[in-house]
């Protein structure tokens, strides 16, 4: 079997990373589990891939099932370009289990639909001798019984039969409204572990899936939920939440200078590394240029950049950095600077942490840039967690010993208010301020330093002038009044 040790305790893959990195390895081999979900919310799809990480681990595979029929299972299998080789589906069903008593009675009693049930479900595993086995559903088994005492003596016979066959079994449990809240407390003290996945629609953009390990007998699981999604020809994908003290080691800091001297003044030298940057202001006052004008300063000093885009296109971005004398796009061809262009509809908080730490510590990116971050909050419909996420990504990036820039938005002729509904000033360890005034028909940008919690900055405010030959930070002098 594909075991990993546990200190003394054996596991067994899933067959979903992310599943495993939250389960801490894998699932404690020989045991019983549940995978708890309303319909749609990717069980079957979950059971294919435990079933598959089985097949290639040379073990047998039993896919036990009272609700699916052979061919779709098939038809899943092959969306995903899977191929069911080396499982064995056995298709049975709890009202036609009885057909070789029927001519006892009419009616069907539940006690003879439910024991000539368990019979064939017990011969098929006699038969095939699994190392491991899905069984779909417990719904079915549910309706039998009736009852709730009569459903939990059910499984707990059923756990003992298997355990004495050391089978790591996967029961799928699909809640339906009415069974939500009674099956977690049939099934609770029995399972050795409870999965549940669950999913929601949102007033817009697509279904937002998550998954929860509520409970895992010996196991210091990740709690809580994570991000999940179904992806064609992967599956069910999952995106543990990010710990921030997994990041390797804290990296001593670093001055990360932008090329333009007067602008590095201001910070007392230029930024640290293993810091966040906020970038605040309108539009039209350079948020954009000041994360690509440090970009490109890394990038010609060797570094690898990711840039990450949720408003702007990638062709915009690239012509208004050729537009000031930055031109990007061969470091991106070379593979030094990542781009991700990013629908903000179609991500969840848990995969884009996900990508983000994937990149970087891969590539060994020294600055991140995150354009914008407004944008990203605006198209999520729990943004003060969306907040708390990216905080824990924040403070990975920073062990990591990373510069990261976040672009935020502002609204209003003067900018006074931040375009999103909540806060995230304590996510800069810097904060830099810029803003747009008119005077006498003319527009001018300004630049403010306005917090750095690391060393001296220059509170001063400047001009900053964007233009075809590149930025430059002067010294701002008010327009004589006429």
């Amino acid at each position: 079997m594909d075991v990993v040790t546990r200190k003394k305790q054996s596991v067994v893959k899933t067959g979903i990373a992310g599943l495993d990195e939250i389960l801490r390895g894998g699932l404690p081999s020989s045991n019983f589990y549940i995978l708890q979900g309303a319909p749609g919310s990717g069980k079957t799809t979950a059971a294919l891939q435990f079933l598959l990480a089985g097949v290639d681990a040379g073990e047998r595979c039993l896919y036990v099932s009272l609700s699916q029929t052979a061919a779709e299972l098939e038809s899943i299998a092959i969306s995903h370009g899977w191929s069911l080789k080396g499982i064995r589906v056995e298709e049975l069903s709890a009202s036609d289990a009885v057909n070789g008593a029927s001519d006892q009675t009419i009616f069907q009693t539940t006690e003879l639909r439910l024991d000539e049930t368990r019979k064939a479900v017990e011969q098929a595993v006699e038969d095939h001798k699994p190392h491991r086995l899905v069984y779909d559903s417990l719904l079915e088994i549910r309706l039998i019984t009736g009852d709730s005492p009569r459903f939990r003596r059910e499984l707990l016979g059923f756990k003992s039969f298997l355990a004495q066959r050391q089978v790591v079994a996967l029961l799928l449990d699909t809640q339906t409204n009415g069974s939500i809240e009674r099956s977690g407390e049939e099934v609770e003290g029995i399972a050795h572990g409870v999965i549940r996945f669950d999913k929601s629609l949102e007033e817009y953009g697509g279904v937002r899936r998550r998954v929860e390990v509520s409970k895992m007998r010996g196991v210091p699981v990740a709690d809580g939920y994570h991000d999940m999604a179904i992806r064609e020809g992967e599956g069910v994908i999952i995106y543990p939440r990010i710990i921030p003290g997994a990041a390797s080691e804290t990296v001593k800091p670093q001055l990360i200078k932008s090329g333009v001297t007067a602008l590095d003044e201001m910070f007392g030298g230029g930024q640290e590394s293993g810091t966040t940057t906020l970038v605040i202001g309108q539009s039209g006052t350079g948020k954009s240029t000041m994360s690509s004008l440090y970009a490109t300063a890394a990038l010609k000093r060797g570094e690898s950049v990711a840039l990450f885009l949720f408003e702007e296109r990638l062709e915009t971005f690239f012509r208004r950095s050729e537009g000031l004398g930055m031109d990007l796009r061969q470091f991106h061809k070379d593979g030094q600077l990542i781009i991700r262009d990013f629908n903000p509809n179609e991500i969840s908080p848990g995969e884009f942490g996900k990508i983000a730490q994937e990149v970087v510590t891969r590539e060994k990116s020294r600055v991140v840039v995150i354009d914008s971050f407004t944008g990203y909050l605006n198209s999520l419909p729990h943004r003060e967690k969306a907040v708390r996420d990216i905080q824990s990504l924040l403070k990975y990036l920073a062990r990591s010993g990373v510069l990261t820039m976040l672009i935020v938005a502002q609204h209003g002729l003067l900018g006074q208010n931040v375009g999103i509904d909540v806060d995230v000033s304590f996510l800069g360890d810097t904060v830099l301020l810029l803003r747009i005034s008119e005077h006498e028909g003319k527009l001018r940008r300004s630049i403010t330093v306005v917090k750095k919690r690391h060393g001296p900055h220059d509170l001063d405010v400047r001009e900053l002038l964007i233009e075809s030959s590149g930025v430059t930070v002067v010294a701002y002098n008010p327009l004589p009044e006429a």
